[in-house]
């Protein structure tokens, strides 16, 4: 069994990415249980920032290393949050506030096109090696005021195309089949199949 180290010290995302990757029987640790730290995220796109992420992991760990970076892009905000998506939920992941920003900025500016994408950028990284990279789209829209309590982040107020239900009233099983993220593993899922 191979070991991973999963670059995330974020629970949720940690559930989300270990349900993904549980099919291809690794050896799963996180990031947060081998006491790694969080590189700064310094890059201008998802996937620079899950690079980072993955290269630290991997190099520090000596294990094969999976990073995701992704997060809500909002049209009328020019793509905001974007990659500063868990930011604005400040060092306490208040995403209830963060949602709040999401809403007023919004309102601030008038905005009537409430089109949104979830995006997820995937970094697998070998230690001191070759990093191949992944993303995945989730293209809907925002409702508020926010519904459900299932996912996490910003997935009470994301419904994406062809749903009613917002991310955060979807049951996980059926949410791990469509999202960004699922999205993009299934890219990876395809490479590790020829590894």
């Amino acid at each position: 069994m191979r070991a991973l180290v999963i670059a995330t010290h974020n629970p949720g995302k940690l559930r989300e990415m270990g349900a993904l990757i549980a099919p291809f029987g690794f050896d799963v640790k996180s990031a947060d249980e081998l006491g790694l730290p969080e590189p700064e995220e310094t890059g201008a796109t998802f996937e620079a920032n899950a690079a980072l992420k993955a290269r630290a992991a991997a190099d520090a760990s000596g294990r094969l290393a999976l990073a995701d970076d992704s997060g809500l892009a909002v049209a009328a905000l020019d793509g905001a949050p974007g990659i500063y998506s868990a930011r604005w939920a400040g060092e306490k992941k208040d995403f209830a506030s963060a949602m709040a920003r999401v809403k007023r900025e919004l309102d601030a500016k008038g905005a009537r096109d409430m089109s949104a994408k979830f995006v997820c950028a995937l970094a697998l990284a070998e230690p001191h090696g070759g990093m191949e990279i992944f993303v995945g789209e989730a293209p809907g829209h925002l409702e508020f005021p926010p519904r459900g309590d299932k996912g996490f982040g910003y997935d009470p107020i994301f419904v994406m195309d062809g749903e009613t239900r917002t991310f955060g009233e979807l049951d996980n099983a059926y949410k791990h089949t469509v999202s960004h993220r699922a999205r993009a593993f299934a890219k990876l899922a395809a490479r590790l199949k020829t590894r």
